[in-house]
């Protein structure tokens, strides 16, 4: 860990601070360069903008850049760590973006986690881009930040702690089931972790059709019962009429167990009551609710993914909030809605089951890998990616209505 450490740290501060910085896409080799580039000639979009906004995607960045937003309240396992001390997740985030689908970001650190203060924030600086994607906001605040937002901004609001997460989830899981033999309308799903991750998991999930009476979901204080008093408005839309009221409960009879809560809260005792050919999906990062070797060890008819790049079928985000804004951007899409999540899925799922490119079995140093237990949803460096998702998503946001130019 001291090696990391140092490693880390070296990383970000050698040979220039930071990750990511800005660079010129225009001449400015000339003194007629930069009259055009600022004054006088300037001058001309300025006036352009002035009469028509939409004539800054023509004539700025605009279009293709992200604003990466957030106040530190829930800085990846760290927590509320503030606004400042998450600077270096957002510069990565934007390292991400640009890394795999050539999107622009700016990093902004919002230092107020008052929401309507940060709501406020959001909305003056919202012009200046193609679309701002939420990170690291802790629950419930989150689910408010994003709604006010996407009602008050026509371009895409996106809080990838949610719906990133939903994506890969789902495209994971529509291949697990598909393995074990299972459908996901009669699966019966446990999910550990009642906050932003899990709930935007559990709609998507119903939006593509899991049956809602099916679910159980777990918070620190057990399953998400309607003889419960202490749930908020999001957590009470999954609270069910059951006499299950423990994750012990819970897990007995479970097709599935989605973990996104932390190390080691499901046992050995708990996964064997698991119906036959269980799915698990334990994604606490560094360290998953049951270790993937024990698990295996206890279970051969077990299809297991993490968080983590170290083991098979990792749950990885990057593999979907770059391709989701490169396809929304593409048509200068209003919002990521629902069906263009649904896009992502079904492209992602999809493309798990063709043959695996050299370069992707080079950059993992294997010989082979083909669908199965051990490869349910593509790698994050398949260059196939790029392709294929964004398109997916753009024309559903031309299908559904919410595009401004065409495919």
């Amino acid at each position: 860990m001291s090696t990391l450490k140092e490693d880390a740290l070296k990383y970000h501060a050698e040979p220039r601070p930071g990750k990511i910085a800005t660079e010129i896409t225009k001449p400015t080799l000339t003194q007629r360069d930069l009259s055009l580039a600022y004054t006088p000639g300037v001058a001309e979009p300025v006036r352009e903008i002035h009469k028509d906004p939409e004539a800054a995607y023509q004539y700025t960045g605009k279009g293709n850049l992200v604003a990466v937003i957030s106040d530190g309240s829930a800085v990846l396992g760290l927590g509320n760590v503030g606004a400042l001390a998450g600077k270096p997740v957002m510069e990565g985030k934007g390292v991400l973006f640009k890394r795999f689908a050539d999107v622009d970001v700016f990093d902004i650190e919002v230092a107020t986690q008052d929401v309507e203060e940060f709501i406020t924030v959001v909305k003056n600086i919202a012009g200046t881009f193609g679309g701002i994607n939420l990170e690291d906001i802790s629950a419930p605040r989150c689910f408010e930040i994003e709604k006010r937002l996407q009602e008050m901004l026509d371009i895409p609001v996106f809080h990838d702690d949610q719906h990133g997460t939903a994506v890969i989830i789902s495209a994971g899981l529509m291949n697990a089931l598909k393995i074990q033999g299972k459908s996901l309308s009669e699966a019966n799903i446990v999910c550990v972790g009642a906050g932003a991750a899990g709930i935007a998991s559990m709609n998507l999930l119903s939006a593509l059709g899991a049956n809602r009476q099916k679910m159980l979901m777990v918070d620190s204080k057990g399953v998400l019962h309607t003889g419960r008093t202490d749930l908020n408005s999001f957590k009470r839309g999954y609270a069910v009429e059951t006499d299950k009221h423990t994750l012990a409960d819970a897990c007995n009879g479970a097709d599935i167990f989605i973990g996104l809560s932390g190390p080691n809260v499901l046992s050995v005792d708990m996964l064997n009551s698991m119906a036959a050919n269980p799915i698990v999906f334990a994604l606490s990062n560094p360290d998953p609710e049951i270790a993937p070797d024990i698990a295996l060890a206890a279970r051969d008819d077990l299809l297991m993914a993490t968080g983590r790049s170290d083991y098979p079928n990792q749950i990885n985000n990057v593999l979907g909030f770059p391709f989701l804004f490169r396809g929304a951007l593409d048509v200068r899409a209003r919002c990521i809605n629902i069906d263009m999540l649904k896009a992502a899925v079904y492209a992602l799922a999809e493309l798990a089951h063709e043959p695996v490119p050299p370069e992707v079995l080079a950059a993992y140093s294997l010989d082979s890998l083909a669908f199965g237990k051990d490869y349910i949803i593509p790698k994050p460096f398949d260059p196939r990616l790029r392709e294929r998702v964004p398109t997916a998503v753009a024309q559903a946001a031309v299908a559904s209505g919410v595009a401004r130019l065409p495919l």
